[in-house]
């Protein structure tokens, strides 16, 4: 009897094991139901959402089921695949939900943000709430710093700006490098060279308007090179100097350049892993 329960022990162990292996890290921007990931198959396990931001957590708990292997970003979906919502988990971290857009030019960019000028999202948030996310993933999003921090560091990486202006013309602006500095050095912004439709509002020469080098600030973290707080005058987190010659997290006002300044009807931002590597 002894061994028969410490069998039945070791197998309820075993299933506790594996739904835990997979495990959702920012529950927060997903407003749905699980049919709606697309690479989450009936066959796995039903997804935990984690406290916590997963601080204090290891790689090592979140093991994917076995056989199954989550791919670090978008680029790793298959490129016949439809742009929607799926999971990802970046090296050292567990799942992330993201929305992969299949469709821009050869597919596989993980998308980091996305606005409209009606959107429902005011933009004015906290550092912390800007850190891990907020918005829904099926329409308005910022994914989240440390995330996009994380992803960013795994492979050399390139950015897509879209930018939708006043009538909806669609434009873009690629950088053919991009990637963040840590926390620690406020998420400082690096990006390489521009080509494009939408024109170069990221890199200048005018410290006023450059956003290239600079740190990331908000309301209630004021790392910009304005003697005010450029986050608390214009509403919302982005990478300041004094101020802004882009600005895509405001609600109402988004701004790319001369393209469409404050009447842009939306963007996006959309991360794959440079072509040329």
């Amino acid at each position: 009897m002894a061994a028969q329960h410490l069998l039945l022990l070791t197998c309820l162990l075993a299933l506790s094991a594996t739904v835990l292996t997979l495990e959702i890290e920012n529950p927060n921007i997903f407003n749905g139901t699980l049919d709606k990931i697309l690479n989450l198959s009936p066959r796995d396990p039903v997804p935990v959402h984690s406290l916590g931001h997963g601080r204090g957590k290891r790689a090592s708990d979140t093991r994917p089921p076995a056989g199954r292997t989550w791919p670090k970003d978008c680029s790793e979906i298959p490129s016949d695949s439809p742009s929607g919502i799926y999971l990802i988990q970046p090296t050292g971290l567990p799942q992330l939900v993201v929305y992969c857009d299949m469709n821009q030019t050869a597919g596989g960019w993980t998308v980091l943000q996305r606005n409209r000028h009606n959107t429902h999202i005011t933009w004015a948030e906290s550092w912390t709430t800007y850190k891990y996310g907020f918005g829904n993933v099926h329409d308005d999003y910022w994914l989240g710093m440390e995330y996009i921090y994380q992803i960013a560091k795994q492979k050399v990486y390139q950015v897509r700006f879209v930018i939708h202006n006043s009538t909806g013309t669609m434009k873009y602006a690629d950088y053919n490098l991009f990637g963040l500095e840590d926390e620690s050095n406020g998420y400082r912004l690096r990006l390489g060279s521009y080509t494009g439709t939408a024109g170069d509002a990221m890199t200048s020469n005018d410290p006023t308007y450059v956003h290239d080098n600079m740190k990331f600030s908000t309301k209630d973290l004021d790392q910009d090179t304005y003697s005010g707080n450029c986050a608390s005058s214009y509403g919302g987190g982005w990478w300041y100097s004094a101020c802004y010659s882009a600005q895509l997290n405001v609600k109402g006002g988004i701004t790319w350049g001369s393209f469409c300044s404050g009447n842009c009807q939306a963007s996006a931002i959309l991360i794959k892993p440079a072509s040329y590597c």
